[in-house]
């Protein structure tokens, strides 16, 4: 028996490689498919099933494609509905993977199809368990992703995920190994570990869904607490992992197309394409193609994508780092974003060979911002970051403004103002700035390397929590309106 982690760390997501005997399993599989069918060929196993532990949210799963090219069942634990072939298995139905069982163990609270799979080794005794987005170490999964109409609450799908843990999973021996479906900087929970395997005894000890005294209510109250709105994407990869999706080899076919700089500018006309720069922060803002939007390769991409381009069906052409358009396409893939139409062959360089206009973001660094600030009355600081790092600690006289909500709230600003931005390092700074840029707001200054920057220059005075702005308030309750 073989077990194999295949972790992605954007989108923070593990899928699950088991072999026994000649056969495999693969559970929650990403999108792209060919890496497993090419490790299968390599290990010289036939797939015979793939499980998912629920409908994702917060990505598109490979199962509809990987059981097309490999004709493998796509296994689901009860309640699930999916619009295309598959297996919904019974509470305790077991299947076989060459010499080791693995047995369905319904879990319902995340999702009410949430299911937790329990591998039996050779011997038949317990061995693991794929936990999905039931439990995760240090956290649980969300309970407020999948309410239907209010026909459930999120307080009752939260009561089913305290009896889940405490009927299904914590009766099983310490020594079972806890394989969760996402780590630390997904949205799918709260508070989560940064390791990505466990043994569930550690878990009964540090995890705080799972202590043994806690009453429903208690557990209830904590788990449906400090939940921000889900990013506005989730319901979308619900839909297509439900319903189905194109292949990633259609996608790819469609989007990683090289377009010289007059068919680029025809096609973001024609098509109205969105222009997605995807280089490093910093030759985005010494350059850059007017009303592109910035978003790294090298940052969180994904998540920020479907944070922040409000359609999933927007077409989009890519400014891409030499050799990485495909990369850059099968990840907005792995979220929902199919539509692709390509990529500017040459970069920026072709693109002013081509005579094409280009744009920059200004940017100084902490020093310089401290100097300017102290004598501009009129200039507003912007902090970027999450509402939770702002109220830990802040530049003094700064508005909060997060990034996941500056769509909904771009009526608060005035593009008359200064605004200066800054976030963590830079990265998400230099996003918003991008965003307002294409809204028409030109007065922008990007504090380079972020509040981390500002900290160790020590240039300017920082504040620990104090009464948020007018501007902050209505950001927090706007975005509370509106996402959720």
């Amino acid at each position: 028996m073989k077990i194999e982690q295949i972790y992605t760390g954007c989108l923070a997501q593990g899928a699950y490689y088991i072999t026994s005997n000649g056969e495999a399993a693969i559970i929650d599989p990403l999108r792209e498919v060919q890496p497993y069918l090419n490790q299968m060929a390599k290990d010289g196993v036939t797939l015979k099933y793939i499980f998912e532990t629920h409908f994702h949210a917060d990505f598109v799963s490979g199962h509809v494609t990987l059981s097309e090219k490999t004709g493998a069942p796509i296994i689901y634990g009860p309640n699930a509905n999916p619009k295309f072939e598959t297996i919904v298995a019974t509470d305790n139905q077991t299947f076989k993977i060459g010499d080791v069982t693995i047995k369905v163990l319904h879990t319902p609270g995340h999702t009410m199809e949430s299911t937790t799979f329990l591998l039996k080794d050779e011997n038949g005794k317990d061995h693991a368990i794929f936990s999905g987005d039931t439990l995760f170490l240090g956290d649980v999964g969300r309970p407020d992703l999948a309410q239907k109409n209010g026909k459930i609450t999120v307080e009752d799908l939260a009561g089913h995920l305290f009896d889940s843990l405490r009927n299904k999973i914590m009766p099983l021996a310490d020594e079972v190994i806890v394989y969760p479906a996402h780590g630390a900087g997904s949205a799918c929970g709260k508070n989560m570990m940064k390791e990505t395997v466990d043994t569930l005894g550690n878990q009964k000890k540090v995890n705080y869904a799972l202590r043994a005294d806690m009453t429903k209510a208690e557990f209830i109250k904590e788990v449906t607490s400090g939940l921000t709105p889900p990013p506005q994407y989730f319901g979308q990869n619900v839909r297509m992992n439900k319903e189905g999706y194109a292949s990633i080899d259609t996608v790819l076919k469609r989007g990683v197309v090289a377009l010289d700089a007059a068919n680029f500018e025809a096609i973001a006309n024609t098509e109205d394409a969105l222009v997605l720069d995807v280089r490093h922060k910093s030759e985005f803002v010494k350059k850059h193609i007017p009303g592109s939007i910035f978003i790294g390769l090298d940052g969180t991409f994904a998540p920020w994508v479907g944070a922040l381009i409000l359609d999933i069906s927007q077409n989009i052409l890519l400014v891409a780092p030499e050799g990485r358009e495909e990369e850059a396409v099968t990840r907005l893939a792995r979220v929902g974003y199919d539509n692709t139409l390509g990529y500017l062959e040459g970069g920026i360089t072709a693109w002013e060979k081509a005579g094409k206009e280009t744009d920059s973001v200004k940017s100084i660094s902490p020093t310089t911002f401290a100097q300017q600030i102290s004598s501009d009355d009129n200039g507003v600081i912007l902090d970027v970051r999450k509402p939770t790092e702002f109220l830990a600690h802040h530049v003094q006289n700064s508005t909060s403004l997060p990034l996941g909500y500056l769509n909904n709230n771009m009526g608060l600003l005035n593009r008359a103002t200064t605004y200066y931005l800054y976030c963590g390092s830079g990265f998400r700074s230099v996003i918003a700035a991008s965003i307002l840029k294409a809204r028409g707001f030109h007065d922008l200054v990007d504090v380079q390397n972020g509040f981390k920057g500002i900290e160790q220059s020590g240039a300017i005075t920082l504040s620990d929590y104090q009464c948020p702005t007018t501007i902050s308030q209505e950001v927090i309750d706007a975005a509370s309106n509106v996402m959720a």
